[in-house]
């Protein structure tokens, strides 16, 4: 029996069922508890809808067919059943690193159902495309490496990469949180959605969206680097760039108050 978009992705629901409707959206790797220090702090003023990506968290593992999550597309299709299922119009999208792009790809498909955007850790591509002046961060060999290491030892890159991504030492809350989540994810979907992840171009996707939108950049990511915030500040249309003075990949993890107050000073514009 086909199981509905909510019932496959965990879909839970919370906050005031009439209040503008405000969607999570996570990172690789990651599931809906991650926002767990962020998203209550708009029940008051939202519904708030958490989930976990095909693949991840406590979502339907037996969806995830690799050549269907080939790309990005899949999961934003995933997205957009989810709007579709609870009838969200007018709905901010959250989302974090490829989560900021899933989301992204969600809101140019379902453009009547998406008001805004905060992308958090965003980066429409990580591999650098010196041709076009574009430094992502990462060298093709670099990116091979990276997701080489994935292959290979699945336990031994998270334990490796998580205190690097969230900008902590081994063993600080939010980088044992993020290696758990890693090691918890299935190897297999891990090895695969992590060349998905770190291989998306979605730049094209990024210049012509047409929804507003808030990008928090940390000042020090070592996944991301300043010029990739830039390039989005000059070509992501009706963007607001906030540099967050914060290390690491998750502020949403690491500096949740000052991603909280972002978001309402973005959110109470207009």
């Amino acid at each position: 029996m086909e199981t509905t978009a909510t019932e496959r992705n965990n879909v839970v629901t919370t906050g005031r069922e009439d209040g503008t409707p405000i969607v999570f959206v996570h990172g690789f790797g990651c599931d809906r508890t991650m926002w767990r220090q962020v998203a209550p702090a708009f029940e008051h003023s939202h519904k708030v809808v958490t989930y976990d990506l095909t693949g991840m968290g406590q979502s339907d593992l037996s969806a995830y067919a690799p050549h269907r999550y080939a790309d990005l597309d899949a999961h934003a299709e995933d997205l957009w059943e989810i709007l579709a299922e609870l009838e969200l119009s007018d709905a901010v999208l959250v989302g974090h690193s490829v989560g900021a792009s899933i989301a992204l790809l969600a809101a140019n498909r379902a453009c009547e159902r998406v008001s805004r955007l905060v992308m958090v850790s965003p980066s429409p591509s990580f591999l650098d495309d010196a041709a076009n002046g574009y430094r992502g961060g990462f060298s093709r060999e670099d990116l091979e490496g990276l997701v080489g290491f994935l292959d290979e030892n699945h336990l031994g890159w998270s334990a490796q990469m998580a205190p690097t991504i969230a900008g902590q030492p081994a063993g600080a809350p939010a980088a044992e949180e993020l290696t758990q989540s890693f090691c918890r994810t299935d190897p297999a979907i891990a090895r695969h959605f992590g060349h998905v992840t770190f291989f998306a171009d979605q730049r094209s996707a990024f210049g012509r969206t047409r929804h507003p939108s808030l990008i928090l950049h940390c000042d020090d990511d070592a996944l991301v680097p300043m010029p990739v915030a830039e390039w989005m500040r000059d070509r992501v249309p009706e963007t607001t760039l906030r540099v967050i003075a914060a290390t690491g990949h998750c502020p949403h993890m690491t500096v949740p108050d000052i991603v909280v107050t972002e978001m309402r000073g973005y959110l109470g514009q207009g």
